[in-house]
């Protein structure tokens, strides 16, 4: 694995002059629109770096998007990749290890995600607090490299505190409306069942997606600040009654960007 982040990390800075990113920032469905903000920019399609992971969902660009925004150096994946797609846990691991070599510190992660919770409304933006890992895999089985980080990596700090509180001031300032909560990852790419909806519920988490956590469990074995935002689609099964569907995530995520771009801009002058 080590020596495919440190192949990627290479290409990467062959296609961008030796560029040395400080930020990552990973949108996902509906929320690619956000890496216009970015100077500058140098794109390099996912295709051009040899062995890199396809991104294959509406939505998702497929590629990085390397220039500043408000002063700092940020590289940024406009399209993920997701399990659901084939690719395996380790794959997003070898990503976010790519980042590291390249210089990342700190990491801004964004999905759509539907609401568990009756009181966070579609077309919200929540703040990630917390995750439950509910894939029922890891990003880190296999040998261990100890040069990115150890073989049991603490999780207390995931989604960092000081991060939080500084999106939520910035929130504040702007009059930006900002849920918080717990996030719960599943494999997808089905939506879930009532039954589903009601059991995340009891098990505390506000949201539900088919992301994020492999990303942020990578990041913080690797010591890599994580702040992570979930804008609200739409309603869990069960918590509305039409139909979801892939066009309505999108959809609602392009309603929602705008003020997430504030939150986010804003963010990244004072990161």
């Amino acid at each position: 694995m080590t020596q495919t982040c440190q192949s990627f990390c290479k290409q990467i800075q062959n296609l961008t002059d030796g560029f040395r990113p400080e930020t990552a920032l990973i949108l996902g469905s509906g929320l690619g629109a956000l890496a216009d903000k970015i100077q500058n920019p140098k794109i390099i399609k996912y295709s051009e770096i040899s062995g890199f992971p396809q991104s294959t969902v509406v939505g998702h660009k497929g590629q990085f998007v390397c220039g500043e925004l408000n002063g700092k150096n940020v590289i940024c994946m406009q399209g993920r990749i997701h399990l659901y797609e084939g690719h395996a846990p380790q794959d997003v691991c070898r990503i976010i290890k790519t980042f590291k070599l390249l210089g990342v510190k700190k990491l801004v992660v964004t999905n759509a995600a539907g609401s568990l919770n009756p009181n966070i409304k579609s077309g919200s933006i929540m703040m990630i607090t917390d995750h439950i890992n509910l894939s029922f895999t890891n990003p880190l089985i296999g040998s261990n490299d100890d040069s990115f980080g150890p073989r049991f990596p603490d999780m207390s700090n995931a989604y960092d505190k000081e991060l939080q509180n500084l999106a939520s001031n910035i929130a504040n300032e702007e009059n930006i409306p900002l849920e918080k909560g717990v996030y719960l990852m599943v494999s997808g790419p089905n939506f879930e069942t009532s039954a589903e909806v009601r059991a995340f519920g009891i098990l505390g988490a506000d949201a539900v997606g088919m992301s994020t956590v492999p990303e942020v469990i990578s990041a913080s074995y690797c010591g890599i600040k994580t702040v992570g935002f979930s804008v609200i689609t739409n309603m869990g099964t069960g918590l509305q009654t039409a139909t979801q569907s892939h066009d309505e995530t999108l959809a609602m995520a392009d309603k929602a960007t705008s003020n997430l771009a504030v939150l986010l801009n804003k963010l990244f002058e004072r990161i």
